[in-house]
């Protein structure tokens, strides 16, 4: 047999290129049960429960029957659940692939097949939970050894059909190792779990432990309530409880408003404590960060060093989980829709209005009308700040003030898609339009959303979020990057994630000894630190060092097995230490989570033949 450092030069033609993750892109109100696997204690978070002992929002249903019901209509209480219970049923050719799939229901479970007619390839899946109300459309999720994922395919309800997900357009294979991101299932679901240490989206049970968006994601988790007891809030020390003016739902201002104080709902029995959050009598900071935890993306976010934005509960401040930041500059271009708490920033409306105008001046949250009343309500709600007498002389015939001042938009992320404008022009047909996802132009400065948050932002929040840029190939945001990455490490030398992100620099630029030392000090920190072992594998299989580079490539491949460029080498590299057996084992594994990835079939039919060829 031959041994790896003899081997090591002829492997190197075939290691993939630097940070090539394969296919990965750049992610009824019963309480969910577990169907095939126990959740562990370790995986398993504290279900707060009231005086009832129900959790979730039928915890509310008792005492607020009326809202109970009205909210279990919404698009929000819908958001999410089990796959079976909210099936779209259908088959979809996509030509770029030249794959069918077919969506149908069996025994009363959902599954997606997938077939290639032309080289007679084709499986299936089980489907285990949809995500999206169906308003807009609806994706699936499906498990692999505990890895979730989400379906290639996509329902799109505004046509009516079934298409790509917006990540596969173009794909010419069948994209099954897209994971499903735990900030993503966050705005679709309740009580979110934790994945397992070191990965983004392996779960021993079910992801979440609610479908659809409970009560408590608003309103907190409620222990004690109904009991007339509370937990004890200190806000001594909070600047954000200043008597600044805040505002209820019908834009009424509550002075003097903190979050302990928030804690009282118009439900509760007079005098009685509660830990339930109100958001109309939060700061307007945080009553709004509640909204704007699902309602703004930005063009760039960074989670803040140990936390993630699942962890956020209401009454908190968003900015401790995560920086948002936009590009300055406002270039003409076509309109497309943006994240509604952007858009609303603005309008006209929020810019006059201040801290009185919010999400909730517009929407009750508990409710949504009914089609036929939808535009006597929102014009009851443009009423209440310009007065009846304006409406009667501004279009009196046109009952409908969002059609002219709040049109639908294609969307800019989800294709097929249309939202409603909520930067309420007075002219909203006038061209050109303003910009609305803002990418500015080279040289152009990231900024704070919202800008009350800039004295927040870290030289660290501007190397990551620089660094994101970057990789989504904007002009010029890579020089900043390296820029900010250098200052980064100087203030942070103990910070995984920035000391990789600037190894990856390094890298590109040659300079591996750099590189090396980056790296190596990243994983003394963080064992698990994937980008920076993938990243220094490749280097070592470049200087001959195979075997720790196989080391090294081993950990990230377990943590992440759909990771289709790490098999390739840790096969590649068995292959070519003679040990066909192995190689074929990590090939095996990897067209597991990836069944369709053309080099890995390549590589396992040649694997096969006499002699062995150890290239894809």
């Amino acid at each position: 047999m031959r041994t790896w450092t003899t081997v090591a030069a002829s492997f190197l033609t075939a290691v993939v290129g630097v940070g090539d993750a394969a296919q990965t892109p750049t992610q009824t109100q019963t309480q969910i049960q577990i169907q095939t696997q126990t959740q562990t204690q370790t995986q398993t978070k504290t279900k707060t429960k009231t005086a009832t002992g129900q959790t979730g929002s039928e915890a509310c249903s008792g005492c607020h029957s009326e809202i109970y019901k009205s909210y279990s209509k919404t698009v929000m209480a819908k958001a999410s659940g089990l796959a079976a219970d909210g099936l779209m049923t259908g088959e979809f050719n996509d030509n770029s692939s030249g794959v069918r799939y077919r969506v149908h229901k069996q025994d009363e479970r959902a599954w997606m097949n997938y077939e290639r007619e032309s080289e007679k390839f084709h499986g299936q899946d089980e489907l285990l939970y949809f995500i999206g109300s169906g308003r807009k459309g609806r994706s699936y999720l499906f498990s692999t050894q505990g890895f979730l994922f989400e379906t290639p395919i996509n329902w799109y309800s505004q046509e009516g059909r079934w298409g790509m997900t917006p990540a596969y357009f173009e794909a010419r294979e069948i994209p099954l190792n897209l994971p499903a991101f735990p900030d993503c299932m966050n705005c679709h679901s309740s009580e979110l779990q934790p994945p397992l240490p070191g990965t983004e989206n392996k779960f021993t049970g079910a992801p979440f432990a609610h479908p659809g968006i409970t009560c408590q994601r608003c309103h907190g988790a409620g222990e004690g309530h109904g009991r007339g007891k509370a937990p004890i809030v200190d806000s001594s020390n909070d600047s954000s409880t200043s008597n600044a003016p805040l505002s209820n739902s019908s834009g009424a201002n509550s002075a003097n408003a903190n979050p302990s104080e928030a804690r009282a709902s118009s439900g509760d029995t007079a005098g009685a404590d509660s830990s339930i959050v109100n958001p109309a009598k939060l700061p307007p900071d945080r009553r709004d960060a509640i909204c704007m935890e699902c309602h703004f993306e930005g063009t760039v976010a960074v989670n803040q060093p140990g936390k993630h934005l699942y962890q956020f509960q209401p009454g908190e401040r968003l900015s401790d989980y995560i920086h948002y930041f936009l590009l300055s500059g406002n270039q003409p271009e076509t309109a497309r829709a943006l994240s509604q708490v952007e858009a609303l920033s603005l309008s006209e409306c929020k810019r006059r209005s201040g801290d009185k105008m919010w999400c909730g001046s517009c929407h009750d949250p508990h409710s949504e009308p009914a089609a036929e009343k939808k535009a006597a309500y929102y014009r009851g709600k443009c009423l209440n700040c310009h007065g009846e007498e304006f409406a009667v002389k501004h279009h009196p015939d046109k009952a409908d003030c969002t059609q002219c001042h709040m049109p639908t938009l294609p969307g800019k992320d989800v294709a097929h898609t249309e939202s409603t404008d909520h930067r309420i022009l007075r002219y909203p047909k006038t061209l050109p339009l303003p910009r609305l996802q803002v990418r500015g132009t080279e040289g152009a400065p990231l900024v704070s959303f919202p800008d009350t948050d800039a004295p927040l932002a870290t030289t660290r929040d501007f190397a990551l979020a620089w660094e994101t840029l970057a990789q989504k190939n904007v002009e010029g945001a890579a020089h900043r990057a390296e820029q900010y990455l250098r200052k980064a490490v100087a203030e942070r030398p103990d910070d995984p994630v920035v000391l990789a992100a600037l190894g990856f620099v390094e890298q590109k630029h040659g300079s591996e000894k750099e590189a090396r030392e980056l790296y190596e000090r990243a994983l003394q920190i963080d064992p698990l630190a994937s980008e920076a072992a993938t990243n220094l594998g490749i280097l070592e299989a470049r200087s001959g060092n195979l075997r720790r580079a196989v080391e090294l490539w081993q950990g990230p491949f377990k943590r992440a097995p759909y990771r289709s460029a790490i098999g390739l080498n840790l096969a590649m590299a068995f292959c070519a230490a003679g040990q066909k057996q192995v190689a074929q084992k990590y090939v095996q594994q990897l067209l597991e989570f990836n069944p369709d990835y053309l080099k890995g079939k390549q590589l396992l039919a040649h694997l096969k033949e006499e002699p062995v060829q150890c290239k894809p």
